[in-house]
């Protein structure tokens, strides 16, 4: 919690590429991508995000074909391990075989600009399996002269282009709640650029949709750190790696702002700068009696509520072995307490729990690591709902339907309620 906000989701950057800038191709082997994809879950990744084409300038381009022979293993691997995962692709084939094989983002950096179909294919995954489509600002593929980096004011201007983006989206059939926009830092737009939008970053939360940020080694950064050492030149810091610390900081300034994401390379630096910057904003928060760590005391007999009942997600939970191996179905309600009088006034979805991304992180929470109880999956779920903004108590229930026993039962459940603690 930051402050009360929802930690930023951390998109952990896995590319399965040979030409890959910011790790020299290090993870093309299919084996040691889904290892480096495991790994960046432990760091603390909540979403790894996969690309199989390099978007950098001068890159070769790959054809479909090419980036789902190579992106396709890692994906059905990872989400067969309960991994959630994004594709990194502006080909609408791609997508939509990524979906098939389980991915639940769509991470188009040219915003459905680079492939007329790419819509469509968003709009029948958010329909159909609650994919949620992220929509980049772009101009083309990067060009490092800039010669269409020529904005006049480039917040207002991004911030038109992803209005009519998203637009464009819920017309082609997204759910609003299935979409979160992106600005494109160092795609046609200067170090200059990138920090303006960057330090007006309300402007484009101001839209309604959830904003992603991905300065991850980027040039401006780069170009920050040359000034540090100005008689070594940008050259010291052109390699990937010296950029991770920046990338942190940049992580942990995003979250004050206000960001739904973050896309790194170094997971673990940025978890950590999250971290660090959790704990500074609780102790800005306003002093508060003494009392338990988790309260179970029932909210304000006025609060409003948001409701998800029914949620089915296949797990491997349970004491016994063959639970183990088989995997049995298990079916989520939720409730959160919040107040949504701020949304309704506005109409602005960011003013209230966003319950697509609800569903999407309490499917998350269950299909990962399996454990004995139908408790700890509870208290999991309740963790999970509880870093949403404003939400002021979370009652949770897991059913677990198909439970070995021998007695003919309808169902047998779990319910506990969770508030945030003091």
């Amino acid at each position: 919690m930051l402050g009360g906000e929802v930690r930023p989701l951390l998109l952990g950057v896995l590319n399965v590429t040979p030409d890959s800038f910011s790790d020299g191709g290090v993870y093309h082997a299919t084996e040691r991508a889904i290892a480096r994809g495991h790994e960046l879950v432990a760091q603390g990744a909540d979403i790894v995000d996969i690309g199989g084409e390099s978007t950098r300038p001068g890159a070769t381009p790959v054809s479909p074909a090419e980036e789902q022979a190579r992106v396709l293993p890692v994906i059905t691997a990872l989400t067969a391990a309960g991994i959630a995962v994004s594709i990194d692709t502006i080909h609408a084939t791609t997508a939509a075989a990524a979906v098939a094989a389980g991915a639940r983002y769509i991470n188009d950096v040219s915003g459905g600009l680079h492939d007329p179909a790419m819509m469509g294919v968003a709009a029948e995954a958010s329909r159909d399996h609650g994919v949620t489509f992220i929509v980049g600002h772009w101009r083309g593929i990067p060009d490092r002269a800039h010669q269409r980096s020529d904005y006049a004011d480039v917040v207002a201007e991004v911030r038109d282009a992803l209005a009519q983006l998203a637009a464009a989206a819920r017309a082609a059939g997204v759910a609003a709640e299935h979409l979160v926009l992106d600005p494109g830092l160092g795609f046609d737009k200067t170090g200059t650029d990138g920090w303006r939008l960057l330090a007006q970053l309300d402007q484009l939360t101001s839209l309604g949709y959830p904003v992603l940020v991905g300065a991850s080694r980027k040039r401006m950064l780069a170009e920050v750190l040359a000034e540090l050492a100005p008689q070594a030149g940008a050259g010291s810091h052109t390699g990937a790696a010296p950029r991770d610390l920046a990338t942190a900081v940049v992580s942990a300034l995003a979250a004050g702002a206000g960001a739904w994401g973050v896309r790194v390379h170094d997971v673990s630096g940025s978890a950590q700068a999250l971290a660090v910057a959790g704990a500074w904003a609780a102790g800005a928060a306003p002093a508060v009696a003494a009392g338990p760590a988790v309260d179970h005391a029932p909210a304000p007999h006025n609060a409003d509520r948001i409701t998800l009942t029914g949620l089915e997600v296949f797990a491997h939970h349970g004491v016994f072995d063959f639970e183990r191996e088989r995997g049995q179905r298990f079916v989520i309600d939720a409730e959160v307490s919040v107040d949504l009088s701020s949304a309704a006034a506005g109409d602005a979805l960011a003013q209230t729990v966003h319950y697509g991304e609800l569903a999407s992180a309490i499917v998350a929470a269950v299909e990962r690591d399996p454990v004995d109880l139908i408790e700890t999956v509870a208290e999991r779920i309740a963790g999970v709902a509880l870093r949403f903004p404003g939400v002021r108590e979370a009652r949770i229930t897991v059913h677990k339907p198909d439970a070995p026993i021998e007695a003919t039962f309808a169902d047998v459940s779990v319910s506990i309620v969770r508030r945030p603690a003091l």
